[in-house]
């Protein structure tokens, strides 16, 4: 649990210090990733989420979201639905008050996952997540958001070695995102041969996969977060599902 802690810690170092060095219009840019949402708009999502971890657990999800995102607790529609009236609800407030109720809600989530057992179950959108799970989905997120700002105001992000945490994500919901899908289910294991940021290899799967995804650690994340298409990334899939594994690919619901 320490290694994922810390690495959101550093995710969320890294976020604060591009968000640091925006200044008035720089809150305003659109964020081409996040379609009708600005830097501002990306930065209130993050912490409206991170302030959701420990208000679901004491009221549950759709009520936290009421109590947060003026969201009806019998409310309709996708995540992205959901969330996208949250941010609606609340946006308008300055970037650096925006940023400083991030950087609020940022430190409680991590002081929360930083005393829990890894396998605790804290109850999330659709389903209850070990703290071991939210923590990644976390450290997810904000890299996701991290990059889509990056991308809005010009800044360059490298790629680290955090990024081993995401693809292991990625691949251990291999199986929830064909479900997810409404996907005739998969055929065998998927394993996932990827080279790291540093060179090294990285092996996530089964000594007898019927799938193998092989390519570049950072390819396979951006496709998981839906950043980047397949078909333009650098990733190859051979075995029996192959010709899906990659189009439902995913880190989030």
């Amino acid at each position: 649990m320490d290694a994922i802690v810390r690495a959101l810690a550093d995710q969320h170092d890294e976020l604060d210090g591009l968000l640091l060095g925006l200044h008035g219009a720089d809150w305003d840019r659109p964020v081409p990733d996040c379609p009708g949402w600005d830097v501002s708009d990306v930065v209130l999502h993050l912490a409206q989420t991170d302030e959701l971890v420990p208000a679901s657990i004491e009221h549950g999800f759709a009520a936290a979201a009421a109590l947060i995102g003026g969201i009806p607790s019998t409310a309709d529609g996708t995540v992205d639905d959901l969330v996208g009236l949250m941010v609606a609800h609340q946006r308008g407030a300055p970037g650096p008050a925006v940023h400083t109720r991030w950087r609020t809600a940022s430190a409680a989530v991590r002081d929360l996952l930083s005393h829990s057992d890894p396998k605790r179950r804290l109850p999330w959108v659709i389903t209850d997540l070990t703290a071991r799970t939210m923590a990644t989905t976390r450290l997810s997120e904000c890299w996701i958001h991290t990059c889509d700002i990056a991308g809005a105001v010009g800044a360059q992000i490298p790629a680290t070695e955090r990024l081993w945490h995401i693809a292991r994500l990625a691949w251990r919901t291999i199986p929830y995102a064909f479900a997810r899908a409404a996907s005739p289910p998969l055929v065998g294991p998927v394993a996932a041969i990827l080279t790291a940021p540093d060179g090294h290899r990285w092996d996530f799967g089964t000594d007898h996969p019927a799938t193998i995804v092989t390519g570049p650690a950072l390819d396979f994340c951006k496709v998981a977060a839906r950043r980047l298409d397949p078909a333009r990334s650098a990733l190859t899939a051979e075995g029996a599902d192959s010709s899906r594994v990659l189009a439902l690919l995913r880190t989030y619901g």
